[in-house]
């Protein structure tokens, strides 16, 4: 939400649609993997992840929506739509890709006895995307 209001990233975020906070496990597909942030992911790849939010439905103008889909910067999908974001949005970047956010939690499904595993390919990909001391350009 911060992302989207300090104009890291395009649209907002309202109110759910139901106006009520939600809480619960959902479906994700994964929209594009040539994203740091899904790189180990395969698209059409299925996620389970739990969200955790009241405003988490994501909008924008229909100009802004045709450069964000243009450009690829939707990377998960609500296979479900829960909240009622626009174009069933889960997750995007900012145009340059290295900006990422996404309503659904991932760091929550990263271990077995939480139900799912299936945050660890969105968390992972991020370590890798991220250079190692020895290789990082001071």
């Amino acid at each position: 939400q911060i992302l989207c209001e300090a104009g890291l990233l395009p649209g907002a975020l309202r109110k759910n649609s139901g106006l009520k906070f939600i809480c619960r496990w959902v479906g994700l597909s994964v929209d594009n993997n040539q994203s740091p942030f899904t790189a180990r992911a395969i698209p059409g790849q299925r996620l389970r992840i739990p969200i955790n939010h009241f405003e988490g439905s994501w909008h924008c103008d229909s100009d802004e929506l045709e450069r964000v889909r243009a450009n690829g910067q939707v990377v998960l999908r609500y296979t479900a739509n829960p909240n009622g974001a626009l174009d069933d949005v889960a997750g995007l970047t900012n145009e340059p890709g290295n900006v990422f956010g996404l309503m659904p939690h991932p760091e929550r499904a990263c271990e077995p006895s939480s139900g799912s595993q299936d945050g660890a390919v969105i968390l992972e990909s991020m370590l890798e995307s991220v250079p190692t001391r020895e290789h990082a350009h001071l």
